[in-house]
Parts: C-alpha cells; sequence; structure tokens
C-alpha cells in the first residue's frame, strides 16, 4: 500500500457488564479460564492486568474519575479485545495475511501525528478506547491487519458487501476456533464476531481508521 494514510481513532465505548472473578468455562470447567480460544487458555487474570493496566492510566487524567464511571465494563470489553484478535489471527493466516513491526510502527506514527505527539496518541486511545499505554500497539496492530485481510479477500470495507465478505471470514475462523467463554462473562456469538450483548465496533474502527478526519474535539 503506497498511498498516503489519514488516521483517526473511532469512539469505542460499548455498554457491558462488570464481569467478576469465575472459574467455570462453558459446560467444561477450567478454573481460572475466562474463555478458551482455539485450545489455548485466556486467563482471569490476564483479563484482569490488562484492566488493571488501564485502571492505572485513567488515575493519571485530570478527567479519571469519569473515565472510570464510563468504562464500568472494562473486563468485558478486554476479553472480548483478546478474543478478537486470536479470531483475526486464524483469518488472516488462513488468507495468508502477515503484519510487520514496521507496518505497525508506521500507522502508529501516523497517528501520533495526527493527535499532536506520543501523548496526544495515548491520550484519545485511553479516553476512547479504553486502551493503556502498552496496549497501544497490539491494538494498532489489528488497525493494520483487518485491512489486510479485506484486501487478500479482494474485499472493500468501505462497501456492505465488502464488509459481508470479511465478516464471513471472521466468522468461519470464529468457527473453527471452537471458542468456550466462561459463563459468567456472557458467551461468544460466532456469526457477530463478539461477546454476547456487546456491539462491537470493529467495522467502524476499521474503515474510521483510513482516511478520515477525527472529529471535533477528539
Amino acid at each position: 500500500m503506497h498511498r498516503r494514510r489519514r488516521t483517526a481513532l473511532a469512539l469505542s465505548a460499548a455498554t457491558l457488564l462488570a464481569a467478576p472473578l469465575l472459574t467455570a468455562c462453558g459446560s467444561e470447567a477450567h478454573p481460572g479460564a475466562a474463555a478458551v480460544v482455539g485450545g489455548d487458555r485466556i486467563d482471569v487474570a490476564t483479563v484482569q492486568q490488562q484492566a488493571s493496566d488501564v485502571r492505572s492510566a485513567q488515575q493519571t487524567s485530570g478527567q479519571s474519575e469519569e473515565l472510570v464511571k464510563k468504562s464500568g465494563q472494562l473486563n468485558r470489553a478486554k476479553l472480548h479485545s483478546l478474543i478478537f484478535g486470536r479470531v483475526l489471527d486464524r483469518a488472516s493466516e488462513d488468507a495468508g495475511v502477515s503484519v510487520s513491526r514496521k507496518e505497525i510502527q508506521q500507522i502508529q506514527t501516523e497517528a501520533a501525528a495526527q493527535y499532536g505527539g506520543d501523548k496526544g496518541l495515548r491520550t484519545v486511545m485511553l479516553e476512547q478506547r479504553w486502551v493503556a499505554p502498552g496496549q497501544i500497539e497490539e491494538d494498532l496492530r489489528k488497525e493494520v491487519q483487518l485491512p489486510k485481510l479485506a484486501q487478500a479477500l479482494g474485499a472493500d470495507l468501505q462497501t456492505p458487501a465488502g464488509r459481508q465478505a470479511v465478516e464471513k471470514a471472521l466468522t468461519e475462523a470464529s468457527k473453527a476456533l471452537h471458542i468456550d467463554v466462561n459463563p459468567r462473562y456472557g458467551s461468544w456469538d460466532d456469526q457477530k464476531v463478539q461477546l454476547s450483548t456487546y456491539d462491537a465496533p470493529w467495522i467502524t474502527q476499521a474503515t474510521t481508521f483510513q482516511g478520515q478526519e477525527p472529529e471535533a474535539g477528539a
């Protein structure tokens, strides 16, 4: 891809339920697991650590109280992100797509330039996506990976047909991974590629990251 990319971060706050500590996953016991994806565990401790990192970053903000209030469903949002990342990895692998560190650094540099530097990018990611500074690179990896998957499929994410093609690939990957979520976190919907009750913004994020200006006041 040689065309210049302008980056814009989409608001991604979602209405989720706080997730307590759990000890069972689906009909089979997986002590300490929040989910099992492709036979690999995502531990409750991992989900909690990601949420804790976000909370720590929020506490350093002058809007800490407001940020914490808006992200009351943080644990479930983090679990969704972890599962979706593995589904996207599987779909990308099936399509022969890979992402280089250089590509991630490039989109991070562009995003930082758009938001007035690294500090501005960290602020936007924390406030709008509930992403701690140490989680930015992995979050942006998805922003590179998803459009590349679409390109490999000959799909245009800006069109309904293109989005449907990508959704189909993700659904197939999701089914192949036999995702088993601890019921206290909800359940995983292969067709929607998301946790139940969670309207995942993956299409919105991928398309608004390509070629749009940031919203006023962002």
